[in-house]
């Protein structure tokens, strides 16, 4: 076995190795796994070639097209706010870096420094995106952000009445609603 070979998921480099090797008292990792037999140590699985993340998505969703679903014919009760969108693996990955692994609210400024900073740059990029004066990242969901800006767009308009789509998130109205109860807002139904 070579030592040299590094490996995506093994962070020990080949001279990190030698010295384990070198601390057990073996030269080399067939000398220390020289007790299993042969045809063990190496079996053959004859598995298929890999398959992209791509690739594999596909395969699956092959597979699940056999399954009954919206998709072909059947009604969804999925919806307000439940919709199919594709997040790749990476996304996972980079939020779970201890920089961004901190209240998502960040109460702490300084125990928070990675998403201050990551709500900073989202804010400065949908400003020079919009060309709006001021955009905020701090809202806990859709319904909170959606009740947030009509009350802003009411403190800023001066009008009182805030209409909402009938065909909207149920959601909204009733999160809406709940903020709004004690000001002099008026919701209307379109």
């Amino acid at each position: 076995m070579a030592l040299s070979v590094n490996h995506p998921y093994i962070p020990s480099t080949g001279p990190e190795r030698a010295e384990m090797l070198d601390a057990i008292g073996v030269k080399s990792l067939d000398e220390l796994i020289g007790d299993i037999p042969a045809e063990h140590r190496h079996p053959r699985l004859n598995l298929a070639p890999g398959l992209s993340e791509q690739e594999l998505a596909a395969e699956f969703a092959t597979i699940a097209a056999e399954n009954a679903s919206s998709s072909n014919g059947y009604i969804s009760f999925l919806g307000a706010g439940a919709y199919r969108h594709y997040i790749p693996s990476t996304v996972r990955s980079i939020l779970q870096r201890g920089e961004f692994v901190t209240a998502y609210t960040p109460y702490q400024p300084e125990a928070a420094q990675g998403t201050l900073q990551v709500g900073f740059e989202f804010q400065t990029i949908i400003c020079q995106l919009t060309g709006m004066e001021v955009a905020n990242a701090g809202m806990y969901d859709g319904p909170t952000a959606f009740a947030e800006a009509c009350l802003m767009a009411a403190r800023i308009t001066g009008r009182t009445r805030i209409g909402v789509l009938s065909t909207a998130d149920a959601r909204l109205p009733e999160t809406l609603a709940a903020y709004s109860k004690y000001q002099d807002i008026e919701l209307v139904e379109i």
